[in-house]
């Protein structure tokens, strides 16, 4: 065995391998090429004097060294994610990254003003927005902050209810009402909407796995669907048809890790965004522009 004994980065590298399965996804993961990946791991077993994983028809998958050496890797990564949240914990200084996954509907339809008007305010602050319908995780500062439309808020994470978003059915103005339906794909994840649809409509025509696909596709007629009442009310080639649907009504929350709900930043931009959002209640409920 080598004397040079493991770093950190072989850790990193043994846990993404085992965790993705292939050296493509731990390359993905890490933000570098298969190539350094691959390299990188001959290193290891050549250091450590002993195989990590074997390759078969299901991808990369690790020897028992391999898993003992995974194991130790996310328990050493879940220590330094934790010890990164409680030094940023300590940070009181309205300045420095700030980073934000929401969907890609809520940024288009709600947040893109709003993030513009505290950037005004606080020009030291570097945001960076992650769009995703997958709630990343905060707990490995994946985000530090997310903006979620949800019925169950994860019970490990701290935030706020800022309201409730309203659905309805639109279509395309001027398009017959009884139009094919278009519904969500089963990536987008959403249970309820998928149950209401399977109990009142004969099928969809078309399925599509962001709400935001939707959205377009019933703007250019290929059918009518259920959608955020904040993002189609505001646009002119779409008509509600009917009022709100109480069952699909759900909660849009922020949320952020315990250890990070007194950074002097993530403080202010809760506050800054539950003051936007109460301005635009009546919006999110589907009671009109404002």
């Amino acid at each position: 065995m080598d004397e040079q004994g493991l770093v950190w980065d072989d850790l990193r590298v043994a846990l993404a391998i085992a965790e993705t399965g292939s050296l493509s996804g731990a390359a993905r993961r890490l933000g570098v090429s298969h190539a350094t990946v691959f390299r990188r791991l001959g290193t290891i077993e050549r250091r450590l004097g002993v195989r990590l994983f074997e390759r078969g028809r299901s991808g990369y998958v690790p020897t028992p060294a391999g898993e003992e050496l995974a194991a130790t890797a996310s328990r050493v990564a879940a220590e330094v994610a934790a010890a990164e949240r409680r030094l940023a914990g300590r940070d009181l200084r309205l300045a420095g990254t700030l980073r934000l996954t929401t969907t890609d509907t809520l940024l288009m339809g709600l947040l893109s003003p709003i993030l513009a008007d505290f950037r005004q305010r606080h020009p030291a602050i570097e945001l960076e927005i992650a769009v995703s319908n997958q709630l990343f995780n905060l707990s490995r500062r994946d985000a530090d902050l997310a903006l979620r439309p949800t019925r169950s808020p994860p019970e490990h994470l701290v935030g706020r209810r800022l309201g409730d978003i309203a659905q309805a059915v639109y279509v395309r103005r001027g398009a017959a009402t009884e139009s094919a339906w278009v519904g969500p794909d089963r990536h987008l994840g959403d249970a309820a909407l998928e149950a209401w649809m399977a109990a009142r409509t004969p099928g969809a025509a078309c399925r599509i796995d962001t709400l935001l696909g939707m959205f377009a596709a019933v703007r250019d007629g290929l059918g009518r669907a259920v959608l955020p009442c904040y993002l189609a009310d505001a646009e002119p080639a779409l008509e509600r048809l009917g009022a709100p649907i109480p069952e699909l009504a759900t909660g849009l929350w922020l949320l952020t890790h315990p250890d990070l709900r007194r950074v002097e930043r993530v403080r202010a931009f809760m506050a800054h965004l539950a003051e936007a959002l109460e301005a635009r209640v009546s919006r999110l409920a589907g009671e009109g522009v404002d």
